[in-house]
């Protein structure tokens, strides 16, 4: 079954800046600069003076369901350059006391578990990292990058073959975004 034409509008707050260039939208804010491929076939964007309108006409189940994601795609553009985003992780040592440091675009974690070479994390570009005691923070500008960064330092720590109820040794993201992780 086919719906009428779908429209989804996303507000754009005072101080950011948005262009769009054949499907790559871009915002400028405060926080920085972000661009996002919106590539969907029966898909138009429109600009209206503080507005972005996403809208397909004919719309089934799966344009309806693909524009939703869009537009959380292009709210998280808009907000990541107006107030940018904060994951933070807690180093958890129950057996063997870890140290953690920062260097080179890197998270290093030694002494996991009294292993003698350290664990390496990966931290994307535009990503600052912050440690401070048993606390990591990451913020920047671009949501998916902060989000991978900080799952980055958790896969870094983990153990299979352990039981996580024993073996709680590790990074664990605490905060999402603001939210508090579930």
């Amino acid at each position: 079954m086919r719906l009428a034409e779908l429209k989804k509008e996303i507000i754009v707050p005072q101080g950011i800046e948005v262009k769009l260039e054949e499907k790559t939208l871009i915002a400028k804010g405060p926080q920085g600069e972000n661009q996002k491929m919106l590539i969907y076939p029966t898909m138009k964007i429109l600009l209206e003076q503080n507005r972005i309108v996403l809208s397909v006409k004919n719309a089934d189940k799966k344009d309806k369901s693909m524009l939703g994601a869009l537009q959380a795609h292009v709210k998280n553009l808009v907000k990541g350059v107006g107030e940018g985003f904060t994951y933070k992780l807690k180093v958890c040592s129950g057996h063997f006391p870890m140290t953690v440091a920062n260097e080179n675009n890197q998270v290093i974690i030694n002494n996991f578990m009294g292993e003698k070479v350290p664990r390496k994390a990966n931290i994307l570009e535009g990503v600052k990292v912050e440690i401070q005691g048993d606390l990591i923070t990451l913020t920047g500008h671009d949501k998916e990058r902060v989000g991978q960064s900080a799952a980055n330092i958790e896969l870094a720590t983990k153990r299979r073959g352990f039981d996580k109820r024993i073996f709680q040794d590790g990074c664990y993201i605490i905060e999402k975004a603001g939210k508090g992780a579930q």
